[in-house]
């Protein structure tokens, strides 16, 4: 299969940096700048262990695309969600699928609008990269997994095909026929602890230290369960334990990369990940005071960014 990935970031390059050296016809949708970077110094993988591994890849710019793509894998920050759709459009022929690894659930109308429902899948990204101040990728937790299936009973490349030109790439590969429940598990997951440690300014543990600490992340915890229920998706019992045992964590300095972007003057995906939730909420007769305050504390950050 003829895959594209869009953007190679700490997301994008490291799993299109992966399907690179397991073999696979990868080009890297990138501007003109990065593209130059990567054709002279190819992709570097720095491991947890610290060793870098240097892929030479191939990237392409939106005026060299053509639409005889397989797949396009999508793993922009959400801000960046329109821009990427654009840019990406030419490559979407009629047999072509678009694989989103975004949080949340907002980007699927996008999408869906955009390309059709038999043309779109979801997916779920688990993974701890960073990119370093070179654009290199660097690992920073042993964690890499991608989950995804069709949102449509007729997806015009079917799941087998899908998960052929995924798996066995040095990461975890699932497909599934139920994405939907996927993407709600981990915005349950990410949304509550993102919210938290956002509106903390701190990590989960330092945050259930102090007083009140844990009442208050088990609070936005319970308002997120709540919603996903009265949308329909009910989180599983193996993300409600896990969730549950992070999120009430008092020793750990676990954050997300909303937390990290935020502490680190980055734009942050408060909207996509905390304003939908509260939307949703909103929707469905559910109040989410919790993450309203969340999202409104997110919002003045960006506003004061400009």
């Amino acid at each position: 299969m003829k895959i594209l990935v869009v953007g190679a970031g700490a997301v994008g390059g490291y799993f299109g940096g992966r399907l690179v050296q397991a073999g696979r016809d990868v080009d890297f949708l990138v501007r003109p700048a990065r593209a130059a970077l990567l054709r002279e110094h190819g992709l570097n993988i720095r491991s947890v262990d610290g060793h870098t591994e240097n892929i030479p890849v191939r990237p392409v710019t939106r005026d060299e695309l053509t639409d005889d793509y397989d797949l396009v894998l999508l793993s922009v920050k959400s801000y960046g969600l329109e821009g990427a759709v654009e840019d990406l459009a030419p490559a979407v022929g009629p047999r072509t699928v678009v694989v989103p690894f975004l949080n949340g659930m907002r980007h699927l109308d996008v999408l869906v609008e955009r390309f059709g429902p038999d043309r779109v899948y979801g997916g779920v990204c688990m993974v701890m990269t960073r990119l370093d101040e070179d654009g290199g990728i660097v690992e920073v937790g042993e964690l890499g997994e991608l989950v995804y299936g069709p949102l449509s009973d007729s997806p015009v490349v079917d799941l087998d095909r899908v998960h052929t030109a995924l798996e066995e790439a040095g990461y975890t590969a699932r497909p599934t026929k139920d994405i939907r429940q996927e993407m709600w598990d981990k915005w349950v997951f990410l949304g509550s602890l993102g919210a938290v440690t956002c509106l903390m300014r701190a990590p989960i543990g330092r945050v259930n230290r102090a007083p009140g600490g844990s009442e208050f992340s088990a609070g936005m915890f319970a308002e997120a369960i709540t919603v996903a229920t009265a949308a329909g998706y009910p989180p599983s019992d193996r993300i409600r334990g896990f969730a549950d045992k992070v999120i009430s964590d008092t020793e750990r300095d676990t954050s997300t990369s909303m937390y990290w972007d935020l502490t680190h003057d980055n734009p942050v995906e408060g909207d996509h990940i905390v304003g939908d939730l509260v939307a949703r909420g909103r929707e469905l007769g559910v109040p989410t005071p919790l993450f309203s305050l969340a999202h409104t504390h997110l919002s003045v950050y960006s506003a004061g960014r400009g």
